[in-house]
């Protein structure tokens, strides 16, 4: 997507400290805009900001933890009170299997050794979060016509492996929720679409001292691409979407397999949207 010239779009990223967001933030930095980086870990968002640093558009450091309500607001008000709107959320904060256990790579623990406290943060931070901002963004992105909700899920084969509590139900929550609220925001102008690496990423949540070769883990230099087509007009009226980086074409967005209906509506093909009306006798 060269030449996309993002001047003017006030974006925040949670998760921005490190891996994707980081390059995401940077990416839509690049195309002119105006980056609010949001994330718990103060030094790794001092280090995107630093490597943001000269690019065309900005990049704003915001500690957050997006568990708390108070915080999140505090974050939403900065975009849409301090620099005057919010045009994309992306929600990609989030705890990974290795928060519950670092060896899960070659020890995949199993549900009922899980710890019950870190199963609810994780879902606090990869279901909760994502909803809280989102419910505190769409008012004002509604009342302007304009804006874009994207949430960062995973693979549907991640979701429903097993030795993956619970990090694989919140992204297929998350999923689910992405297809619900892009029906929600139908004649809007906001949109609501999911975009995903398309395979095991190098990021923290895959330890380096566990899996040392990184050259088959997916680059997350991929995403910048994908995030600058769904940040611009190019993709005005695109919702309920799920974007996969690895087979993204800057050149055909919504062909496959980079671009597919979010949350596997196939899956329930014959199921009746009505209330009851799937009943049978």
């Amino acid at each position: 997507m060269n030449g996309i010239d993002l001047s003017g779009r006030i974006c925040l990223l949670t998760g921005a400290a490190t891996g994707l967001a980081r390059a995401m933030s940077l990416g839509l930095a690049e195309a002119g805009a105006t980056v609010i980086a949001a994330d718990l870990d103060a030094k790794g968002l001092e280090e995107t900001v630093t490597l943001g640093a000269g690019l065309r558009g900005h990049i704003h450091a915001q500690p957050l933890d997006v568990r708390d309500t108070e915080q999140c607001r505090t974050a939403i008000d900065r975009a849409e009170k301090g620099l005057g709107k919010l045009d994309l959320l992306v929600n990609c904060a989030g705890l990974g299997p290795v928060y519950m256990r670092h060896d899960f790579v070659t020890r995949p623990m199993p549900f009922w050794e899980a710890d019950p406290e870190r199963w609810w943060a994780m879902i606090a931070v990869n279901l909760r979060g994502p909803f809280l901002l989102s419910h505190m963004a769409a008012p004002g992105m509604i009342a302007r016509g304009f804006g874009r909700i994207v949430n960062i899920t995973t693979s549907f084969s991640t979701m429903i492996r097993g030795g993956n509590m619970p990090y694989g139900q919140t992204k297929a929550g998350l999923e689910a929720g992405t297809a619900s609220w892009a029906d929600d925001l139908k004649g809007t102008g906001v949109t609501a679409n999911v975009l995903i690496p398309g395979g095991a990423a190098d990021t923290g949540m895959i330890p380096r001292d566990i899996v040392t070769d990184r050259s088959k883990l997916v680059s997350p230099d991929l995403m910048k691409a994908p995030i600058l087509y769904l940040a611009s007009d190019a993709s005005n009226g695109v919702t309920g979407k799920r974007f996969v980086a690895q087979h993204f074409d800057p050149k055909n967005p919504l062909s496959a397999p980079g671009c597919a209906p979010v949350a596997w509506p196939d899956l329930a093909s014959g199921a009746s949207r009505g209330l009851g009306e799937d009943k049978k006798g």
